[in-house]
């Protein structure tokens, strides 16, 4: 279950989407995500859908790996299914005892559901397609504008993107811990709740004192390499926007006129 979350891995490749620039990936997320909210109806949602599905094609990134960043999160999808679908007034389709299912109550489940989903795989899609170097440096230049107003950019980019690179890391860490106090005989997946979050100890605590070794390692690393914040720090590769970046805010900007026609259209029937 652990090593299903694939949030913060990066996977090599030479596609179109591995060529952009970091900060236009970093603002087509942002962008994506914002524009799923103009999404009303089943038009625009499968409008969306395609649209993420040619992105993930065009990646090259196998599309197990993409599902796999949602299986983690099938009970949540699931949770918000449900508490629509029983808790939205609305013509009654029918009854299951005490519940009410309801035509708008399915119909909204359904959305958030696609919502929930389609952020993941976009989120996701950023980190497969990003290095965490890029990623850093892209978050940096984006920030650098609020540093007059005293915003460390890089110091920020810095800590968001070694808590993202650690995820997997840690991930990977419980569960080789989960593994070995199996094998002892750890039971976590029987009983009550109370006893399922007290067999979680034996895994918490040396998982916690493995990040804690682990970031100590790192700041000595950092101090070793006379690592001095984001003054005078030169790079070997420095971002440049080109051609296939503005072709990329090109297919945005279509996407999202598209979205608000679609919208209009609706309104204006």
């Amino acid at each position: 279950m652990l090593t299903d979350i694939t949030l913060g891995q990066y996977f090599p490749g030479k596609s179109p989407i591995h060529l952009l620039d970091p900060r236009t990936k970093i603002l087509g997320v942002i962008t994506y995500i914002s524009t799923i909210f103009l999404a009303e109806d089943y038009l625009a949602y499968a409008i969306l859908t395609v649209f993420a599905v040619m992105v993930v094609a065009v990646s090259g990134i196998p599309m197990r790996m993409v599902l796999r960043s949602i299986k983690p999160l099938w009970i949540i999808i699931l949770l918000t299914v449900a508490i629509h679908v029983f808790s939205t007034p609305g013509t009654v389709l029918y009854n299951l005892g005490p519940l009410t299912v309801t035509q708008e109550g399915t119909r909204m489940g359904i959305f958030m559901s696609l919502r929930l989903v389609l952020l993941i795989v976009v989120s996701s899609l950023l980190t497969f397609t990003t290095s965490p170097i890029a990623l850093t440096d892209g978050i940096e230049r984006l920030l650098n504008p609020f540093r007059r107003l005293g915003v460390p950019a890089h110091e920020l980019a810095m800590m968001m993107t070694i808590a993202l690179r650690f995820i997997p890391t840690l991930l990977e860490e419980a569960d080789r811990i989960m593994k070995a106090q199996m094998a002892r005989g750890a039971d976590f997946a029987s009983g009550n709740i109370l006893k399922r979050a007290k067999s979680m100890v034996p895994l918490l605590v040396p998982l916690f004192i493995s990040a804690f070794r682990r970031a100590d390692e790192l700041a000595v690393a950092m101090e070793a390499r006379c690592y001095r914040g984001g003054e005078n720090r030169t790079r070997m590769k420095e971002l440049k926007m080109g051609a296939p970046d503005v072709m990329a805010a090109v297919i945005l900007m279509v996407l999202i006129a598209v979205l608000i026609t679609v919208r209009a259209y609706k309104l204006v029937i």
